[in-house]
C-alpha cells in the first residue's frame, strides 16, 4: 500500500540517508556492535553532513525543519536496514533530548546549546531512569539543593542511552521536599563537571551499538542558567514531551518489522527444504501473509499518529496506543520471521537472530507496554478510585 504523508523532500532525505548508510555504516557496523558503542567521531560527522536534529532553526546552523516526518525519514531508513544503534544514538539525541532546548531554552540556552547539537559538536543525552524507580519518574531520588544560586547535585542514573557518548544531558532531579511530582527539575548537566561520573557501558541483550551507561553525581556543582524550563515543573515537562518519544520509538519498531519482513521473505525463497523453497509451504505463506498484513496495518496506525503530531494534535494517550502496538506487533513479526528461518535463525550471523535480540527492548524503552495500558485505561475513565 503506498503511504502518502511524505513529500518530495522528504524522500530525498531519505534517499539521502539510506545511501549514506549503505555505503559508510552497513561495512562497519559489526564492528561498532562488538564495540559497544559508535565512534564519537562518527556522530560529529552526522552533524556536519545535517543528519542531527532537523528542527534546529536556520539561526543556529540546523535546517530548520521543524517537520516530525524528516525526524521519521532518519528512523526509518536506519530501523529497515537493521542498525538500531544508529536509530536509537540519532533519536535521543534528536527526538528526545533536543526539544527540551527548542521548546523550553531561554535565548541564552539556545545560543549556547543549539549550533553544537546541530553540527555534532554535541550530543545530547536524556536522565530520567534511576536504579530502584524503574518508569516512576515520579519517584526518583536524584537531589539538588539550591547553593549561592547554583545546584548541587547528588545522585545516580542507570539506563542512560547515549551515557557515553553525549556532551550534555537534561537530567531529572529532585528540587523539593514534598514528596510530589512538583518536587521534579530538569538540569542540563555537562561533560567535565566536578563529581559527575559515567560509570560502564552496560552489556545490554542486544542494541549493542547503543551505549547505554550508569551516571553517577556527587555532589556536582550545576549553575543556576543550567535549569530547563521552571523549576518544579519538571515532571509537567517530561510528560509533554514524552508523546514524540513514544511516537519515534513506534515509527522505528515498525520500521525495524518491516526490514525483518523484506529480508525473511528473500530467506525463504532461496532456503529449501523437503525439495522445495521454505516459503512455498502452506504454513509459510500464511504465516507471512500475517505478517505482512500486521505491519501495514501499524504502518498505516502509525502514519496517522505522524500526521497528527506534525498537526500538533497528538494526545499523550494516543501515542501511548501507538507505542504499545507497534513495539507489540514488531515482537510478534520478527518472532514468525526467526521460526521460518529455523535453526539458522538462533546463529548471531544471521541478521534476523539480532533484529530478534534488538527488538524486545522497545516494549520497555520510553515506558513499558503495562505503562502504556495503564496511561490508556485512565483515558478511558477507568482509573482506581481512590482510598
Amino acid at each position: 500500500m503506498r503511504r502518502t504523508i511524505f513529500t518530495d523532500e522528504h524522500e530525498a532525505l531519505r534517499e539521502t540517508f539510506g545511501s549514506y548508510l549503505d555505503r559508510e555504516v552497513a561495512p562497519v557496523y559489526d564492528d561498532w556492535e562488538r564495540a559497544g558503542l559508535i565512534p564519537r567521531e562518527v556522530l560529529r560527522h552526522w552533524g556536519r553532513l545535517g543528519f542531527l536534529g532537523p528542527a534546529v532553526p536556520e539561526e543556529f546552523g540546523g535546517a530548520g525543519a521543524d517537520d516530525f516526518r524528516f525526524n521519521t525519514v532518519l528512523l526509518e531508513e536506519a530501523a529497515e536496514r537493521g542498525f538500531v544503534g544508529v536509530e536509537m544514538a540519532m533519536s535521543v539525541h534528536s527526538d528526545v533530548a533536543l526539544p527540551y532546548v527548542l521548546e523550553l531554552g531561554d535565548p541564552e540556552q539556545k545560543e549556547r546549546w543549539l549550533p553544537g547539537l546541530a553540527n555534532g559538536d554535541l550530543i545530547a543525552g536524556i536522565a530520567m531512569t534511576e536504579p530502584s524507580t524503574g518508569s516512576d519518574v515520579a519517584g526518583i531520588g536524584t537531589r539538588a539543593r539550591k547553593s549561592n544560586g547554583n545546584y548541587i547535585v547528588s545522585g545516580a542514573k542507570t539506563f542512560i542511552s547515549n551515557g557515553i557518548n553525549a556532551d550534555v544531558i537534561i537530567t531529572a532531579v529532585r528540587t523539593g521536599t514534598t514528596g510530589r511530582p512538583s518536587d521534579i527539575s530538569l538540569l542540563m548537566l555537562e561533560d567535565g563537571m566536578e563529581g559527575f561520573s559515567r560509570g560502564r557501558n552496560l552489556d545490554k541483550l542486544g542494541s549493542h551499538s547503543q551505549d547505554t551507561a550508569e551516571l553517577f553525581f556527587d555532589e556536582v556543582e550545576v549553575p543556576g542558567e543550567n535549569l530547563i524550563g521552571e523549576e518544579g515543573r519538571g515532571f509537567t515537562h517530561l510528560m509533554q514531551n514524552l508523546a514524540q518519544e513514544r511516537l519515534a520509538i513506534a515509527v522505528a519498531s515498525v520500521a525495524a518489522a518491516r526490514g525483518a519482513l523484506e529480508r525473511t521473505l528473500d530467506y525463504v525463497k532461496e532456503r529449501t527444504a523437503f525439495g522445495r523453497p521454505v516459503g512455498t509451504f502452506q504454513n509459510s505463506r500464511f504465516k507471512l501473509a500475517a505478517c505482512h498484513g500486521e505491519a501495514q496495518v501499524t504502518t498505516a496506525h502509525v502514519d496517522a499518529a505522524i500526521e497528527a503530531h506534525v498537526r500538533g494534535e497528538l494526545s499523550a494517550e494516543d501515542a501511548a496506543v501507538a507505542k504499545w502496538w507497534a513495539t507489540e506487533a514488531q515482537g510478534r513479526i520478527i518472532d514468525a520471521c526467526l521460526q521460518l528461518h529455523g535453526g539458522y535463525g538462533y546463529m548471531m550471523e544471521y541478521p534476523i537472530a539480532r533484529s530478534y535480540a534488538d527488538a524486545r527492548i522497545k516494549r520497555i524503552l520510553g515506558g513499558t507496554s503495562e505503562i502504556m495500558l495503564e496511561l490508556v485505561g485512565r483515558s478511558l475513565g477507568l482509573a482506581e478510585p481512590r482510598a
